[in-house]
């Protein structure tokens, strides 16, 4: 721990430094480059950065190597590593399967499963369409939970509006947002159709709250936004949403009130085939309890389907769901909406407009007349000229690195892994304030458009991230990294097989010589965009530990963690 003491100081003495690009000081591999790119290694680091859970110097080369677009298709080929099949294989072995194995799940996949881009835009996905073991109502259900995050990687590439209604009918979306068992207005009785997920679904998942244009800027009128939607809305899809129970319920849709409830609430034990499928199975309809009488108003929009977006009296819970849904995805907002999400969990907090456009134009059309292409809309969001050019200080781009993804930034990097193979990483939250599928509220961890106090909001700049960067989580997260870093590595005396432990081994081959070293970190972690002041300080620091082997294993990790803990490498550009 003095070692870690001392190394703060210099951690300490980079804060107020502005950091600008120290350029490339050892010079790439030669590759015959393909005509998209990347051009550089560090150009291909900085894509791996913003594709995948990060890179690695063989990912590097190999993106050199094959191009952009062999990538891509590369990636798009890849059967999905699903997390459910890993939780019910832990059950059948006879082991105790709590949310702690859905945590080892996700990070087996972030930082070791071959479809990167898959599970990266799956994680972006599960920060927009939110559960979280946090609720009572699923906390005790990891492998439906496993199997809703599969929804989300099975759709990563697919189309958005399947892929929101599979979100809709999922039992553990049903019940998190209070649509499982909704019912019908009965004035008799007092019960009203709940709202929440009437809400939730419009206001988080699909249009916002303000009409937008395609490039992301609010509409307005009267110097005040336009909203996209008012209370008369909310309660006509909330009896949308209406008469949605278990399927494979062993009780019919006879109209008898115990038969609807009696539907079993949930699995006792697991494994168990013949409870499973009330979770795993998406919700079915029951006509009697369905909201079907009455007109509903929908969203009104330009080029609205439904006349004056009032969806007719009648109809069947699956008709009126299908005709809701389809209300919802044709809104104008939502390519904008999911552009800027994507673009803002991928690349960037403070897009172009411009940019924002581009992007909502793919989704609105992939080029062959198909709208809601998730595949199309994120490679757009991965290939814009913004996102591939390496921004300026003052343009203010980029953003803040979430915590879960410097972790696995470090694992992929120097093959963090345990011998046994399963990753016990199983409360990250507790020091860096966020967990898949954890988050506190609907809201996600942090608010999209949230602004620090200070100078990001005097300057009108979104900064997400900075809504968990606390004193506290900033403090918790360095020394967490200083943990993995200083006592997790391969070799390191009294280690155990189930220990996640990084290989330092391929790094000491550089250690003899301070700058390469430190160029080396430049790339793997930074994009080499490490400023020269920055980079100095590092190698005159590394120059002060003896070159013996000791030595040289502490100038890795000291410059390793003075990296990852540094603000230069906190704000990713």
């Amino acid at each position: 721990m003095k070692t870690v003491l001392r190394a703060a100081l210099v951690v300490a003495s980079l804060v107020s430094v502005p950091f600008a690009s120290a350029g490339d000081r050892v010079f790439d591999g030669g590759f015959d480059d393909r005509t998209e790119g990347p051009h550089s290694d560090a150009a291909a680091a900085r894509f791996l950065t913003q594709a995948t859970f990060g890179p690695s110097m063989a990912t590097i080369r190999a993106l050199r190597q094959t191009g952009y677009n062999a990538w891509f298709a590369s990636q798009a080929a890849v059967a999905p590593s699903r997390h459910r099949p890993y939780l019910e294989s832990q059950a059948a072995a006879g082991l105790d399967v709590y949310q702690n194995s859905r945590q080892e799940a996700w990070w087996l996949h972030s930082v070791r499963a071959p479809d990167q881009l898959r599970q990266r835009v799956a994680f972006a996905l599960s920060e927009l369409l939110v559960v979280s073991d946090q609720g009572g109502a699923i906390e005790g259900y990891p492998i439906a939970m496993a199997n809703y995050y599969d929804l989300l990687v099975d759709g990563a590439f697919g189309n958005y509006r399947e892929l929101l209604e599979k979100v809709t009918l999922s039992p553990v979306m049903g019940h998190y947002l209070s649509m499982f068992k909704n019912r019908k207005p009965d004035e008799a009785t007092g019960i009203r159709p709940d709202e929440n997920y009437a809400r939730e679904i419009m206001q988080l998942f699909s249009v916002g709250l303000v009409r937008l244009n395609m490039d992301g800027s609010v509409v307005m009128s009267g110097g005040q936004p336009v909203p996209t939607y008012d209370q008369d809305t909310i309660r006509g899809f909330a009896h949308v949403f209406t008469g949605w129970n278990w399927a494979n319920c062993p009780g019919t849709d006879s109209g008898q009130s115990w038969r609807w409830d009696w539907c079993p609430s949930g699995p006792v034990d697991w494994p168990n085939p013949g409870w499973d499928a009330y979770w795993m199975q998406p919700m079915a309809p029951w006509q009697t309890y369905h909201a079907s009488a009455g007109t509903k108003q929908l969203l009104v929009y330009p080029g609205v389907t439904l006349p004056g977006g009032v969806l007719p009296a009648g109809g069947t819970a699956q008709s009126n769901l299908q005709a809701a849904l389809d209300n919802l995805f044709n809104h104008p907002n939502v390519a904008p909406f999911i552009a800027k999400h994507l673009i803002r969990r991928l690349v960037s907090s403070n897009p172009s407009p411009a940019y924002v456009g581009r992007v909502a134009a793919v989704f609105a059309n992939n080029g062959t007349g198909v709208r809601g292409d998730l595949g199309a809309t994120v490679r757009a969001v991965l290939m814009d000229s913004e996102a591939r050019t390496l921004p300026s200080l003052a343009s203010n781009r980029g953003k803040l690195r979430e915590p879960l993804l410097r972790l696995s930034h470090l694992w992929r990097a120097l093959d963090g892994r345990a011998d046994d193979g399963r990753y016990r990483e199983w409360n990250p939250d507790y020091y860096l304030g966020q967990a898949a599928l954890r988050s506190p509220t609907v809201f996600n961890f942090f608010l999209p458009d949230y602004r620090p106090p200070g100078e990001l909001t005097a300057l009108g700049l979104d900064g997400p991230e900075f809504q968990i960067t606390t004193d506290t989580t900033i403090a918790s997260a360095t020394m967490g990294l200083a943990y993995k870093i200083f006592y997790a590595w391969r070799g390191m005396p009294d280690q155990s097989p189930d220990d996640i432990v990084v290989d330092l081994q391929p790094e000491l081959a550089f250690a003899s010589d301070p700058v390469r070293l430190v160029d080396r970190y430049d790339l793997l972690f930074m994009n080499r965009t490490m400023s020269p002041h920055m980079f100095t300080t590092l190698v005159n620091y590394a120059q002060t530990f003896e070159n013996t082997a000791n030595g040289r294993r502490q100038r890795v990790q000291e410059t390793l963690w003075l990296v990852m803990g540094s603000p230069e490498y906190a704000i990713e550009r």
